[in-house]
């Protein structure tokens, strides 16, 4: 998610965001599905209620869209502000949730292709007991041990900073219910922390997130740290993944997402100022889940003349083909909470040199391969 802000999108006003900025997200609803595998991600949202437009969704908007050849899509697939997606595959359907907005704590929605997205309820109506209502960031929800486990971020009672909690539902899309009384990671000595990233890989559960250092001057991290086999308690001690040690890079790297392939291990995350066009999706290559990792140079996604600012990514492999899911201001409207941060999808390609993504792309192209 994006770091240090306050939150964009929680209302349906039209607002520019100031220096300070936070996230927006929209609900789902859910009814019973069985856990997904590992191969099939690691977030998750509710039942659908009522449809989302984008370029690419023309059934769903309930508009026809003439420039979209059947069989294909366009970006953006969601033409609404719903930042820092997460995503989950369950019971043949596609849960998406994103940070609180349009009166939610998680905005949901759902989708059968990954093109066309209805929205759902609030998957978190009430932010555990240790945390304050408002400022509910980036979601992302890990199926284990029969259940789901949402972890998300909202703002501490005790220390004031931002930090992390963790809630469960029996079904996807929620309601999820965090009855902890404290956070489960909060890092008050470190500006707080935000963004966690749940990975299930080989039986094993860990997680990831950022200390939210550039809230105060310090110095900001990527995280990671196993856990027990429910997702209850984290193990052993956490460790430095990533810092911004690269000019592209800003002061701050966040949204760290875990990514297994080919027997090796991708942290993509993004860096830089989310409310600009600078803001960008990059990775490093470790050689464990929890490191050592090599930073790559260059992002993997930037700024076009399509879409600006493109990052906090969701990466999912479908039927042997990865896709990246991301969120991107309007060009001509960054920073700015109508339309804000709208969600786009791209295929990304694993070559010998690392993954590539041919995009932000705003150009009709091939339809998912899902079914």
């Amino acid at each position: 998610m994006s770091g240090t802000h306050p939150q964009v999108g929680r209302s349906a006003a039209a607002v520019l965001l100031l220096t300070l900025s936070i996230a927006g997200c929209a609900g789902g609803a859910g009814t019973s599905a069985p856990p997904p595998s590992v191969a099939d991600s690691k977030s998750a949202v509710a039942d659908s209620s009522s449809p989302l437009s984008g370029s690419g969704s023309s059934t769903a908007s309930g508009s026809s869209n003439a420039s979209t050849p059947a069989g294909q899509f366009r970006n953006p697939v969601v033409d609404k502000n719903m930042p820092d997606p997460g995503l989950l595959s369950a019971g043949g359907k596609f849960y998406l949730y994103s940070t609180e907005g349009a009166g939610a704590n998680v905005q949901t929605a759902t989708s059968d292709d990954l093109a066309h997205w209805t929205v759902g309820a609030d998957a978190l109506p009430a932010v555990g007991p240790w945390a304050e209502p408002g400022k509910t960031w980036a979601p992302e929800v890990a199926a284990v041990s029969g259940k789901y486990v949402m972890f998300y971020t909202a703002s501490d009672k005790a220390s004031g900073k931002q930090c992390i909690g963790r809630a469960e539902s029996r079904v996807p899309g929620g309601p999820f219910v965090d009855r902890n009384t404290r956070a489960l990671i909060c890092q008050e000595n470190l500006g707080g922390s935000i963004d966690p990233s749940p990975l299930v890989v080989d039986g094993k559960v860990y997680l990831y997130w950022k200390n939210d250092g550039n809230c105060c001057g310090l110095k900001v991290s990527l995280w990671g740290q196993p856990m027990d086999p429910g997702a209850a308690n984290l193990t052993g001690k956490p460790i430095p993944l990533l810092s911004n040690t690269q000019s592209w890079q800003g002061n701050l790297v966040e949204a760290p997402e875990m990514v297994p392939h080919g027997g090796r291990f991708y942290l993509f995350y993004a860096a830089n100022d989310y409310a600009s066009t600078s803001y960008a999706e990059g990775y490093a290559l470790c050689s464990s889940p929890i490191g050592p990792c090599k930073d790559s140079p260059n992002p993997v996604l930037r700024s076009n003349a399509a879409a600006a600012g493109p990052g906090h990514a969701f990466i999912l492999t479908v039927k042997g083909k990865t896709w990246i899911l991301y969120h991107a201001w309007s060009p001509d409207a960054v920073g700015s909470e109508i339309p804000g941060r709208q969600l786009w999808l791209d295929p990304l390609s694993w070559q010998n040199s690392g993954p590539t993504v041919p995009g932000p792309n705003p150009d009709p192209q091939p339809m998912p391969a899902v079914g």
